[in-house]
């Protein structure tokens, strides 16, 4: 039998796992795990902050079906990883951060950058682990690949002392646990069909992880089949086909007047892959009377409130494909349906804004016809965010990586993860100026390893979200809300990438293919009106 170290051992059971690229920032606590991947097929993304390092591997776990999988060093680097760690236990993303540890007698001497790994990510991780017996580092990380998986998916850390990751151990890998997918039973798809025949307002309604391109088509065009209206949950924008139909747009922040009262008037809510959350009910306050099946594999229903009158443990790939076969004989109030779509078109369709700089509703028509059906759009955390997730269409899966516990800075590293992971699609980012400046030097890590990504960069020189609710709560005191900008298109030059400011209308779209056609990573600086904050929530 031959031997190797617990480090090299950890990334021999990566690479049997199917992992095909690791985020990291490099630290002295994990040198051996570096060590191996010297010479793995696994490729080391060496990003140039922790939190980027950290949404890429929440990008790549969203956009791949795999956990995305990031590398930190402990105290100070464990501590900016954290962002991504409750990200994507909040979007239910499978994760799994390595953490390096001081030696194993060194604990409890606040030693040099020693943390407490349990207090501090226990709360916000599916588990946390601590690899203190070598020899199990196959098994501990397969667990870990199995744990994130499961059920909901989330985050898994995993604390790697650095004494322990230079034992010799055996080199064998275990073989990957098989995650189940819980198909929903007959009984199950007889009791919602009963439901739907007696409902003359359905709604459904989408989200989570695990849509593909069947499983997405499937519902919807059973939706669509039966007359019932499908709204996505928060930055779950791409799990069934715009344009289908049967979708009528989104829930949550930014929503339409319409689809608010939709939630409302519904005599029955399917929620699948996805739970009634509080953004997507306005706070706990929208569509909490109507009759409710939520189809999802998580059997306790993490984040869901209200009422529940069917749980169908399944996973949203196999009821899909189930509810396919689900023939439903019923009559819909008038106009239910048609409605729906037809003030989803309104609602999507942009107006001229009026204010000064590049008007964002035209620069998202422009992005509508020269991107393609299965470009990937990332952005953070913002009100810059609103126009790309009302104008812009998913007809893919796999399609956005954008954070729904509302994470600023994840914009530009999910982009560089995107690319990566998907080198023949195109990437688009659409950044605020405040989201781009807390991990904007990812542009670094772009250039490094031949990402092809866009962003575009809203300067309106504000953190407009919270200014909003500032003037909401207390008029004409604005505080901590300004910012002082770079010159974003210079400084996306000295990366090496291609740069550019555009300050009319008109100009945005012969820009964006001169950032396309340069083949490098691209920045177009779309200065904004700060009196405009976002597009109207009413359709009219």
């Amino acid at each position: 039998m031959s031997t190797t170290t617990a480090g090299h051992l950890i990334v021999r059971q990566l690479e049997r796992t199917g992992i095909q690229r690791v985020y990291t920032v490099p630290g002295e606590s994990f040198l051996d795990v570096l060590d191996g991947l010297h010479s793995s097929p696994i490729t080391n993304v060496v990003a140039r902050q922790e939190g980027g390092a950290g949404f890429m591997a929440l990008a790549e776990g969203r956009l791949t079906g795999l956990p995305g999988v990031a590398m930190v060093t402990r105290g100070p680097g464990a501590a900016n990883a954290f962002i991504a760690v409750h990200t994507a236990y909040q979007d239910a993303t499978p994760l799994i951060l390595f953490v390096g540890l001081i030696p194993v007698a060194d604990r409890g001497r606040e030693s040099f950058q020693e943390f407490d790994i349990n207090a501090w990510f226990g709360s916000t991780a599916k588990k946390v682990l601590t690899l203190d017996d070598a020899a199990s580092a196959a098994r501990v990380v397969a667990d870990a690949v199995f744990t994130a998986l499961s059920g909901r998916p989330g985050p898994v850390v995993i604390g790697l002392p650095e004494d322990v990751l230079v034992h010799v151990v055996e080199e064998t890998t275990v073989e990957p646990r098989a995650v189940a997918s819980p198909e929903p039973a007959a009984a199950d798809l007889e009791g919602l069909k009963q439901k739907l025949g007696n409902a003359r307002k359905p709604l459904i309604v989408v989200g989570g992880e695990g849509w593909t391109e069947e499983s997405g088509g499937q519902l919807a065009a059973w939706a669509a089949r039966h007359h019932i209206p499908v709204v996505a949950d928060f930055r779950a924008y791409d799990a069934v086909p715009h344009r289908s139909e049967a979708y009528v747009g989104y829930l949550g922040y930014g929503r339409s007047d319409a689809n608010a009262q939709r939630l409302d008037d519904a005599d029955l809510l399917v929620f699948v892959g996805c739970v009634r959350s509080d953004v997507l009910s306005d706070g706990y306050k929208r569509g909490l009377d109507a009759h409710t099946v939520v189809v999802n594999a998580d059997a306790n229903l993490l984040g869901h409130f209200g009422r529940l009158d069917q749980h169908i443990i399944a996973d949203v790939t196999s009821f899909a494909g189930a509810v396919a076969a689900v023939e439903v004989t019923t009559e819909r109030e008038e106009g239910w349906f048609a409605s729906a779509r037809a003030d989803h078109l309104a609602f999507s369709t942009p107006t001229p804004d009026g204010g000064i700089g590049v008007d964002l509703g035209v620069a998202m028509e422009v992005l509508k016809k020269e991107l393609d059906d299965d470009a990937v759009i990332t952005f953070g955390a913002g009100n810059h965010a609103i126009w790309p997730a009302r104008y812009l269409e998913h007809n893919s899966a796999n399609s956005l990586a954008a954070p729904r516990n509302g994470a600023m800075g994840m914009g530009i590293p999910a982009a560089v993860a995107a690319s990566l992971a998907y080198p023949g699609r195109q990437v688009v980012s659409v950044a605020g100026d405040g989201c781009f400046m807390m991990n904007g030097q990812e542009l670094a890590t772009a250039m490094g390893y031949g990402a092809r990504l866009i962003v575009l960069v809203v300067d309106n020189g504000i953190f407009a979200t919270i200014r909003e609710h500032q003037e909401n709560h207390y008029p004409d005191r604005p505080s901590g809300t300004h910012m002082t900008n770079p010159d974003f298109a210079a400084l996306a030059r000295s990366y090496g990438a291609y740069g550019e400011r555009v300050d009319r209308t008109e100009d945005f779209a012969a820009a964006f293919r001169r950032a396309v056609d340069s083949g490098l990573p691209a920045l177009l600086h779309l200065p904004q009106d700060p009196a405009t904050r976002s597009p109207k929530t009413s359709i009219n």
